[in-house]
């Protein structure tokens, strides 16, 4: 197991009771392969890129963060802060709602900005949900997470895991037992500078924001690769080109909503 941070930052009483519940759960039914995780800023304002493979990757995600000493901000579907107490525990735990394809997303890149302004790490799953490669890899990514990073100037560091898709499929039943090795590593931040430069003060435009999130989704895929120990596919994949569904359950044709 790699070198871990202490955990110095405030947190309240979501935090503490998912910390309490949670992690002792993730402790029973995982071993962890955390790598390179001294490579999340200790402090200060952040992005976190990750590949996004399982419904239940933000808990063991937040559990690779908690053990290097940051608690993370996700941005999180809509429709979980309307479920009775699961709602009030995402709000308190600073959780930021996120209206998906809706003009209405704005507003969620807008509050992930003012968190990473204000010092916080933020996460995003660029690929907007759980990825829709035959064979997981991740897939073609979405704007946000580069449209923050070239907003406020803060680093991009890409995140990959694997394995958790053993503990719970995607859109799957869960498989408990035995443990599931779960290995999550960070690497060194996306380079953007020149993209920056090329921005300056003005908006950035699609082309950039493309750019960006290219080699967001590289380093990402790159990551994942060496987790994996195979080679990742030549091209990443693309839901519309393939008439997949962008969200929901892909294997059902009538449902709403979704990760």
């Amino acid at each position: 197991m790699a070198r871990q941070r202490r955990l110095d930052q405030k947190r309240g009483w979501a935090f503490g009771l998912a910390a309490f519940v949670v992690k002792p759960v993730l402790l029973a039914l995982t071993k962890r392969d955390w790598r390179d995780g001294m490579k999340v800023p200790a402090t200060g304002g952040c992005v976190v890129a990750v590949n996004h493979l399982s419904h239940v990757d933000p808990l063991t995600l937040a559990h690779f963060f908690y053990d290097h000493g940051r608690i993370v901000r996700y941005l999180t579907k809509q429709e979980l802060f309307t479920v009775p107490f699961v709602g009030r525990v995402a709000t308190d735990a600073g959780q930021i709602p996120v209206a998906r394809a809706s003009h209405d997303a704005l507003h969620s890149f807008d509050a992930a900005v003012r968190a990473v302004e204000s010092g916080e790490l933020v996460a995003f799953y660029p690929e907007g949900t759980i990825t829709r490669d035959p064979d997981l890899w991740p897939m073609r990514g979405k704007l946000g997470a580069a449209r923050v990073a070239l907003l406020t100037g803060c680093p991009v560091v890409p995140v990959g895991h694997w394995g958790v898709q053993e503990l719970l499929p995607p859109y799957g039943k869960p498989d408990l037992l035995p443990r599931k090795t779960i290995r999550v590593k960070a690497g060194d931040p996306v380079e953007l500078d020149d993209l920056r430069e090329r921005v300056g003060d003005q908006t950035p435009s699609r082309e950039v924001l493309e750019e960006a999130t290219d080699r967001i989704m590289a380093a990402i895929t790159a990551l994942v690769a060496e987790l994996r120990d195979e080679t990742a596919p030549a091209e990443r994949f693309d839901p519309r080109k393939a008439g997949v569904r962008a969200y929901g359950n892909p294997n059902k044709r009538a449902q709403d909503g979704g990760a």
